[in-house]
């Protein structure tokens, strides 16, 4: 049966993530007070908990431990381009949320049930939002496509070759079993190119200099006065903003946006809800407590 403890977790956690999901919507942006402060009042829950509770600080630790292992993942999320700032922040605060056992091991599970959620789910959201930003723009879209297929036909075509070379060897060895990944390999530069049609046609806006926020992303490099901003997935920085609005005096830069993704964590945790409280049997198999 689940604990108090536990369901005080899921139902804080459930909160924040609807109300960053709404500020990333509205704003393209989650504030970072919201993250950090999921973080103090889940590692505080379990401080007082655990200090009033027969069992130890078991239960704190774990949170402090799960804590770390997210950060580590968002990192890797973050550098590898994955994730956006506030979703990597997003994604340490629930590592302060998700360990519900006293057993590392089960916890771990417990988190890469959730992680496996997330990346099906934000793929598949993804996909949703884009193909939605595709027909929206239509002609734009369609444009850049033949752009971005020109472009990138080389890719596609070694790709092509390397699919029908896959499909003979696996054929002639009798592994029709593996004879799927051909598909996969000419999907990959398919799913490329259409990733970014998108967002060459779609999610590319002029901005004010004077609009400008910390850690927008330039669309490409932008040379004023014998300067050169260089465009970065770190974003502008408060000093760059503040040249550009010295020389500028209000001229429009193009900056980049991305899909706002926290409505996949918001649909990954109520999936990782229903499988919790619903199907408790799933997390027994894994080894939960």
């Amino acid at each position: 049966m689940v604990g108090f403890e536990v369901i005080f977790l899921l139902v804080l956690a459930f909160i924040w993530i609807l109300v960053a999901a709404i500020q990333d919507l509205k704003y393209r942006e989650v504030a970072n007070w919201l993250n950090f402060s999921l973080i103090i009042f889940a590692l505080a829950f379990r401080f007082f908990y655990s200090l009033f509770n027969s069992g130890g600080f078991g239960f704190f630790i774990q949170g402090v431990v799960g804590l770390g292992v997210f950060v580590v993942i968002a990192h890797v999320f973050y550098y590898s381009r994955l994730f956006a700032g506030g979703d990597a922040k997003l994604l340490m605060a629930l590592g302060a949320i998700l360990p519900f056992s006293g057993e590392f091991y089960s916890n771990l599970s417990i988190m890469l049930v959730f992680l496996v959620l997330l990346l099906v789910t934000g793929s598949v959201y993804g996909f949703i939002y884009g193909t939605a930003l595709a027909v929206l723009h239509g002609k734009k879209f369609s444009k850049e496509a033949r752009k971005q297929l020109y472009k990138f036909r080389k890719f596609f075509f070694v790709s092509c070759a390397f699919a029908v070379l896959w499909a003979f060897i696996m054929i002639i060895l009798g592994v029709n079993e593996f004879l799927i990944l051909s598909l996969i390999f000419i999907l990959i530069p398919l799913f490329f190119i259409y990733g970014k049609s998108i967002e060459n046609s779609c999610l590319v806006k002029p901005v004010k200099t004077s609009e400008l926020k910390e850690g927008d992303w330039l669309y490409e490099d932008f040379q004023v006065k014998g300067k050169r901003i260089k465009s970065s997935w770190e974003g502008l920085s408060i000093k760059d903003i503040n040249y550009l609005k010295k020389h500028t005096r209000g001229k429009k830069i193009l900056i980049k946006y991305g899909i706002p993704f926290v409505p996949a964590f918001l649909f990954a945790f109520i999936l990782f809800i229903v499988l919790f409280l619903i199907f408790p049997q799933f997390f027994l198999f894994l080894g939960f407590n």
